[in-house]
């Protein structure tokens, strides 16, 4: 949930971060009860919370807090994990280079550790490739979305060896010798990983390696959702050991009447007609922003239309809103994401959020 600087104390400088620490009594036991949804994702680099915010009245298993090529995981986590305590904290963290095992240190198990520890054994970490060649011509120049996958598929599975210790490895991409996660987190095993999948190839990866899998449909239907449960089911027959979690992320909004949801469809069409511009890679970027669609572009895109996004999409009321969520439920998906990156206002999206919690999150245990 994206937040604004909303408070301040008085005599602290501006910008200036007092550190603080999460009290043990403040730290929720492991298996705590609370419904399995939902799990609000969208930007909040650099974030503020505002204690008045619901997080912590959604009763929620998890809250994502985006970090995409930010590094320190700790200082973007500790305060949101002060302000909602009973939730588990989630990070969003693709990897598009040596984030997981940079030099001797690996970075990421480093951080990633320090931050389980600073939440009580709270932190799971999401991860992706990535989706934007924007992204990886200025983080490896020449690399694509081939070579980002398969950096990733070797780095991820040492993440638990690193925080295990003493992990040496000789790979295609990284090559270093014995080294040790230091701190060790909290958790047993490390923090959950959970593993951004679409093809078939990458369900069994994830799968395969121990590792839960999140999903998105991006502007796609219930078509395209049943599909991608069909190829998780394929991973998990292949596999032999524990069957592993598969989390929903789509794009929600629990509109107020009809005319709101007819709102937030129009702004989830200029959402993805923005979204396919950079995918495409194509349109000149100023100041990172890249070049205003005009409102002939976006009309003429229809397949990004708002009739199609109020049909494929988990916007409505409340009462839709949980039919469709059923839905999903049935199928088989173990965990539901409300994925609030949509463009639309703050405002907007809290009274979203809070309609989801207040009116669909009763109807699920």
């Amino acid at each position: 949930v994206h937040r604004r600087v909303r408070h301040a104390h008085p005599g602290r400088a501006h910008g200036v971060r007092e550190p603080r620490v999460l009290p043990r009594d403040r730290v929720p036991a492991r298996g705590g009860r609370g419904p399995q949804l939902p799990l609000p994702a969208g930007p909040g680099h650099g974030a503020r919370v505002d204690p008045s915010d619901p997080g912590d009245a959604l009763q929620g298993r998890g809250l994502p807090r985006p970090a995409d090529q930010l590094p320190q995981v700790g200082r973007q986590v500790q305060e949101p994990a002060e302000h909602a305590a009973r939730l588990r904290r989630g990070r969003r963290l693709p990897l598009h280079d040596r984030r997981a095992v940079r030099g001797a240190e690996g970075q990421l198990a480093g951080e990633a550790a320090a931050t389980d520890l600073i939440t009580g054994g709270r932190i799971e970490l999401g991860i992706a490739r990535g989706a934007y060649s924007y992204e990886y011509e200025r983080l490896v120049p020449g690399m694509d979305a081939w070579e980002a996958g398969q950096k990733m598929r070797e780095s991820i599975p040492l993440l638990r060896k690193l925080w295990a210790g003493d992990c040496e490895h000789e790979g295609e991409y990284y090559n270093f010798p014995k080294t040790s996660s230091a701190p060790r987190p909290l958790q047993k095993d490390g923090p959950p990983i959970w593993i951004a999948a679409r093809d078939i190839s990458s369900h069994k990866f994830g799968v395969e390696n121990g590792f839960n899998i999140q999903v998105t449909p991006l502007w796609m239907g219930l078509e395209e959702i049943e599909d991608l449960m069909q190829k998780f089911n394929e991973a998990c027959a292949g596999y032999d050991g524990k069957r592993p979690k598969i989390m929903l992320l789509h794009h929600t909004y629990v509109g107020l009447d009809q005319d709101d949801v007819d709102e937030a469809a129009r702004e989830s069409s200029r959402f993805y007609c923005y979204f396919g511009a950079w995918f495409q890679n194509k349109r000149p970027v100023e100041q990172g922003q890249i070049k205003t669609l005009s409102k002939e572009e976006l009309a003429a895109n229809k397949l990004m239309s708002p009739k199609n996004m109020k049909r494929d999409l988990t916007i409505g009321t409340s009462k839709s809103v949980i039919n469709q969520i059923k839905r999903y439920e049935k199928l088989g998906y173990d965990e539901y994401a409300f994925w609030i990156d949509s463009g639309m206002s703050f405002k907007r999206k809290k009274e979203s959020l809070e309609r989801f919690i207040n009116e669909v999150m009763p109807a699920f245990n």
